[in-house]
């Protein structure tokens, strides 16, 4: 099916979630130093799990902070599978997916999904954001990220719309596509989450550094287009149409828009229209869910940066009236009637009453609403909803012989995405839970070493994507939070 996996690059590497480079860029590390933490890492104690990592002199980034937690971590963990897991996973976008040089003085870093050559906003944030609490003890990983923002910023000035992008002008197997297609476009599909994930990343990059350098004036106007965008997807002139439209010519139904590629038609409520979704398949009614909750925490955090680092009232109080809008159209239409669980959030509407329950695999989703700061954790409405997104009444929950978890339309039924294991322990305070879901994904890797997109719910070999950075990384995430908040969880 026309997917992302369309754009696979199979090789022996590729199949390990490798790499190669010739320059790999190393970050000032003493020689010693490096050699002593990847001869820790290399092989476990009984040399049954051989790291699957590229050679050292074959990494695109190396990180002194990141080796040290890799080397702090993999010796509190007494399953030596998951140890060895954890060693290939958590550095797997540094490794092999980050391109970083200067750009006119700037730092400028170009990140690949893995077996994509091309740059998602999602994505690219997604694969560096567990490693924002270690800049703190490493500067040149604090500018690769800095570089992170400031490429994103580029592709936001491109075009808003835009989902993916090239590294500069190129070619798009999509470049056919009925939309407005330019030579720096990757694939132009318009989600919501796309514009929020940089704001997301910027936000906790200045949190975390105090470090101011990334909003320039062109990061300040990049962030004009997301409000001027945002605001004409709500598409309040009652008009259908909008200055985007998406067709593909297809026989896949996700992979092009309905209605002559404007989507469905929806009451504006004051929800953001998303012609897709984070799993790039179309959505069947416009307002997605999940994505307008992203969006609000994003205005907000955005508007924290203009107020306190841009000094701009205005700009700042325009994102927050926006803000209020969708949080208050949320409060209205997010909130149906379930046959067998209640009152619960739904996962699209459309303004007219209909309403779509079922939750996607990929973030945001229904499930991710707490990680992304969008709901709290204990709040009744998201832990009815989430007895929800975990019972077969979730058309995508699926449960077999090799476990159980949430999939999506994207990689079909029946496909288990790790994605949705590793955010169902991140969202969770319930050890056995927790416990739970990291036997599944122990079970499920295929012996690989990596985290895949999807697996058979009765046959982890039947795997989607052996190179998924962002599956990796947040695999990688979830290893540090449990080591954080139950470390016992790693010793049994």
């Amino acid at each position: 099916m026309p997917s992302r996996r369309d754009f696979i690059k199979t090789s022996g590497l590729a199949a390990a979630g490798l790499a190669i480079s010739g320059n790999a860029l190393a970050t000032g590390l003493r020689d010693n130093t490096l050699e002593h933490l990847t001869s820790q890492s290399q092989f476990s104690a009984s040399s049954n799990f051989v790291s699957k990592r590229p050679p050292l002199s074959e990494r695109k980034f190396t990180s002194e902070a990141v080796e040290a937690k890799i080397a702090q971590i993999k010796k509190d963990i007494s399953d030596e599978e998951l140890a060895w897991m954890f060693e290939n996973c958590f550095p797997n976008t540094l490794d092999t997916t980050v391109t970083f040089k200067y750009s006119h003085g700037k730092p400028d870093t170009f990140v690949i999904t893995g077996d994509i050559n091309a740059m998602w906003l999602r994505d690219s944030t997604a694969q560096v954001f567990p490693y924002l609490p270690l800049t703190k003890e490493d500067e040149k990983l604090k500018e690769l990220i800095a570089g992170v923002i400031n490429r994103q910023t580029k592709c936001i000035l491109i075009d808003p719309y835009a989902n993916a992008f090239n590294d500069g002008p190129g070619h798009s197997e999509w470049m056919s596509d009925l939309t407005d297609m330019k030579p720096e476009l990757h694939e132009r599909k318009w989600e919501i989450d796309s514009l929020c994930y940089p704001i997301r990343l910027s936000y906790n990059y200045w949190k975390t550094t105090r470090d101011e350098s990334v909003f320039s004036d062109e990061w300040y106007n990049a962030m004009k287009l997301v409000l001027i965008t945002f605001k004409e997807q709500q598409r309040k002139d009652g008009n259908q149409k909008s200055p985007y439209k998406f067709q593909r010519v297809t026989g896949w139904q996700s992979d092009t828009v309905a209605g002559g590629g404007y989507g469905n038609p929806i009451v504006p409520v004051g929800l953001i229209v998303s012609i897709f979704r984070p799993s790039d398949d179309a959505t069947i009614f416009s307002f997605l869910i999940p994505s307008n909750y992203f969006a609000v925490i994003s205005l907000r955090q955005l508007s924290d940066i203009l107020m306190n680092v841009k000094h701009d009232k205005t700009f700042a109080d325009e994102c927050n009236a926006l803000a209020d809008e969708v949080e208050k159209a949320l409060n209205k239409f997010a909130k149906s009637e379930h046959l067998d669980f209640g009152t619960m959030i739904p996962y699209e509407v459309d303004g007219y009453g209909n309403k779509h329950f079922m939750d996607d695999a990929n973030i945001p989703s229904l499930l991710s609403l707490p990680y992304l700061d969008a709901i709290e954790i204990e709040n009744p409405l998201y832990k009815n909803t989430r007895k929800f997104l975990l019972s077969q009444s979730n058309p995508y929950f699926f449960k077999g012989s090799a476990g159980e978890g949430i999939g999506g339309p994207h990689a079909g039924v029946n496909q288990i995405w790790h994605l949705s294991i590793i955010m169902q322990a991140l969202t969770s305070d319930d050890k056995n839970e927790i416990k739970k879901c990291l036997h599944t994904i122990k079970n499920t890797h295929a012996n690989t070493g990596f985290m895949h997109e999807s697996f058979n719910k009765d046959n982890p070999e039947k795997f989607s994507r052996s190179w998924f950075a962002w599956a990796n990384t947040l695999f990688g995430e979830l290893i540090i939070k449990i080591h954080q908040n139950h470390p016992e969880l790693l010793k049994s």
